[in-house]
């Protein structure tokens, strides 16, 4: 049996794309199921949470990555404001605020103006629990090639994350003891 959130993303990408969103999505939507049943989420919010983990990456079909087979014509760093864009379109508003929370462990205003990013001045971090939980699970997985199933460390992690700030590992710390181990 088809899922509709396969269908749906078969209906923005091509096939290169679309395998590695798919992919990457259910990297994501593994790690994201694990966290719910740890903490024991409720099945409405364990099915929301891996919806929303294959749908994250939607707005990915618009911008300009060629290396991961999307040819559209933004900056990659709009793909969550456009993934929001497209969700809202089809009917899943709380799927699209997924979509925009979910760069880094979230966008801040200030982060947004300080970086001059080509984004809305808003707030974008993730808000709700399932929206932490896929923006944390989001953390360890890749969107290159050969790499897609390959879980980083916290370790790894932590790394990338330490160009943006202190503030940034902070909120990582928080919810790896939140919703570790890894």
């Amino acid at each position: 049996m088809a899922r509709w959130e396969i269908e749906l993303l078969g209906r923005y990408f091509k096939a290169e794309a679309r395998a590695l969103i798919i992919a990457h999505g259910w990297a994501v939507a593994g790690l994201a199921g694990k966290v719910s049943a740890r903490l024991a989420l409720p099945e409405s919010e364990r099915s929301f949470i891996e919806q929303a983990s294959l749908l994250h990456d939607i707005g990915v079909c618009r911008v300009h990555a060629p290396e991961i087979g999307a040819v559209g014509e933004h900056d990659y760093i709009m793909h969550g404001v456009l993934g929001r864009e497209i969700l809202e379109m089809e009917g899943f508003p709380l799927h699209a605020l997924v979509c925009e929370r979910h760069t880094g462990v979230g966008l801040t205003v200030e982060d947004i103006v300080s970086q001059g990013l080509p984004l809305p001045h808003r707030d974008m971090t993730p808000q709700s629990l399932p929206e932490q939980i896929i923006c944390f699970a989001d953390l360890f997985y890749s969107k290159k090639a050969g790499r897609i199933a390959v879980q980083k460390s916290p370790v790894n992690v932590r790394q990338k994350l330490e160009r943006f700030g202190a503030d940034k590992l902070q909120i990582f710390d928080i919810w790896l003891e939140r919703f570790g181990p890894i």
